[in-house]
């Protein structure tokens, strides 16, 4: 049966496809492996073995580098002895020798207590050693890091690591959190199609669960295979990582540091005034300059790919820093004819203008992702209606299996 979709729903079909179940769909991933868009030096990362001559086979190149990791995605490259060097000597030992070395999410260096790493999917951590950090063990991998920005981050330059710090009253460093930052391929199949229709997209969900791991591999996507003008502003150089030359895992999209925090919303308006982008790229928009730098940015006609604060769709629309994101609330006072015939209080809430997003996408976990056509699921949420929405997640082989017209099992406003 020929299935015909609503036109003002999600529709994410491939062109060629016809026929197919209503309730659910079942897409193979085809993982698209990064690719250089420039000759890499024999001195490179990956050694003399991998570096990159004209007119060679990029993808094979990438391959012998990468790994398979157990949820189905392909690990391209993940530096994780450029971190370990910074740790302290028995700490490095005992994480070469750990089974569990691919999962490794973070390590914890506090001031007078036990290191501590903590790995994908377990909760808590494991103590490294019985003893605890000293002072010049603090102050060693402080100085292997480098000079801290305003935000407390620092990286490692070449690699996607994150170092950010703890400071006493006085300013000093009593703490370091060591996140590892890996490239990796596959997240992109799961919105692949979205990314056809132009359209702005605003991912939400908890640290840690994969949004900025996300946004690299999608501007790597969208510049090297859609063809794109794409420009990150990468705040605390977590997409394209430390250093003055972007990771090579954005592929060719380039990448505009940011001095401050607090000037992110300057830099993304000065990255369309100046460089003429077509997809902009902003992580962890926070405060109500940057949402209105990017409702700015929408209304010029470019697409933007960000992350916000917040777990659900519902976050998004009581925070009012963040509201606009999604169109903004607003109080209504209706007539006593209208509101007899809505069946409702004479005031109610409503949507106060289009949303700078028009999709928006739960990330519940690495593999379960909800996806909101952001105008009707506000506005039937302000109603107190479920929205209809799309589940895409991973089958057991790891295919993309996309139910849609799933009744949406968050909390109301």
């Amino acid at each position: 049966m020929a299935l015909s979709l609503p036109t003002n729903f999600i529709c994410s079909f491939p062109p060629s496809l016809t026929h197919t179940n209503m309730s659910l769909l079942s897409l193979s991933p085809c993982p698209s492996l990064p690719k250089f868009r420039s000759p890499l030096r024999s001195n490179s990362r990956f050694g003399p073995e991998y570096s990159i001559r004209k007119g060679s086979c990029r993808r094979s190149r990438w391959l012998l580098a990468s790994k398979i990791s157990e949820d189905g995605f392909i690990i391209v490259e993940d530096d994780i002895h450029a971190l370990l060097e910074i740790l302290p000597r028995d700490l490095q030992e005992n994480l070469q020798h750990e089974p569990r070395r691919a999962q490794l999410l973070e390590v914890i260096l506090d001031l007078g207590r036990r290191p501590e790493a903590r790995f994908l999917g377990e909760p808590g951590g494991q103590y490294l050693r019985n003893s605890e950090i000293s002072p010049e063990e603090l102050e060693e991998a402080q100085s292997a890091v480098g000079e801290f920005g305003g935000d407390n981050r620092a990286g490692i330059e070449g690699t996607l690591h994150r170092i950010s710090a703890i400071r006493s009253r006085k300013g000093l460093i009593v703490g370091l959190t060591c996140r590892v930052g890996r490239a990796v391929s596959g997240h992109v199949e799961m919105i692949r199609d979205l990314l056809q229709y132009k359209e702005s997209i605003l991912f939400l969900g908890r640290p840690g669960v994969g949004k900025t791991t996300v946004m690299r591999e999608i501007a790597r996507v969208l510049a090297d295979e859609l063809h794109k003008r794409v420009v990150i502003v990468d705040t605390s150089n977590e997409i394209g990582g430390d250093g003055d030359i972007p990771h090579a895992a954005i592929g060719g999209a380039r990448r505009m540091q940011v001095p401050e925090p607090s000037m992110q919303h300057r830099v993304m308006i000065e990255a369309v005034e100046n460089h003429m982008p077509q997809v902009v790229i902003v992580d962890e928009i926070g405060t109500e300059a940057e949402a209105l730098a990017c409702r700015s940015i929408a209304e010029r006609g470019v697409m933007l790919i960000g992350t916000a604060h917040g777990e659900r769709l519902g976050n998004i629309i009581k925070n009012p820093t963040l509201s606009d994101l999604v169109g903004g609330v607003e109080t209504v006072t209706l007539g006593d004819d209208e509101a007899r015939a809505r069946r409702s209080q004479k005031s109610i809430l409503e949507r106060k203008a289009p949303p700078t997003f028009p999709f928006l996408i739960e990330m519940r976990e690495r593999n379960y992702w909800v996806t909101h056509r952001t105008e009707r699921s506000v506005d039937m949420l302000l109603h107190g209606k479920k929205p209809l929405v799309e589940v895409r997640k991973r089958d057991d082989q790891f295919k993309v299996v996309i139910e849609r017209w799933s009744n949406y099992d968050g909390d109301g406003i």
